[in-house]
């Protein structure tokens, strides 16, 4: 299943030659990983108050076209692997109706207790809301 989310480019996330810098790539990444997460009924403030965080341990981009200022951006997100301790994600942007792919991405997110800071199995209430990817 893949979750797509518009984004229009601010001029703030872009450099003096109105290109898209590269570290709001990783920003849209987490648009669009939001909103996969509530697509399925999960938000991560529901996370958070069960005392749960989902950081990530890896993530890296492709660049193939730059993004500039004004822009409307297509984010598609999809979810690739699911363990009770990690979610996958794979990310591609394009302009919107464009088939042009601007940058790909990938991410690694783990399940985290809040208080002691360690990997941990996903509540079993959590798991099966993921399973519907």
């Amino acid at each position: 299943m893949s979750v797509k989310v518009e984004h229009r480019v601010h001029f703030y996330e872009t450099d003096q030659m109105g290109v898209v810098h590269h570290a709001n790539y990783f920003r849209w990444f987490e648009l669009g990983r939001v909103e996969y997460l509530r697509s399925i009924g999960v938000t991560l403030g529901e996370l958070i108050s069960e005392g749960i965080l989902f950081p990530i341990t890896e993530i890296d981009a492709k660049f193939h076209s730059p993004a500039r200022y004004d822009d409307l951006v297509e984010i598609e997100t999809t979810a690739v692997e699911l363990t009770k301790v990690k979610l996958v994600f794979d990310y591609k942007i394009t302009l919107k109706g464009e088939e042009k792919i601007l940058v790909t991405g990938h991410s690694l997110n783990v399940f985290t207790d809040i208080a002691s800071g360690k990997i941990i199995r996903v509540p079993e209430n959590f798991h099966e809301r993921f399973r519907l990817i």
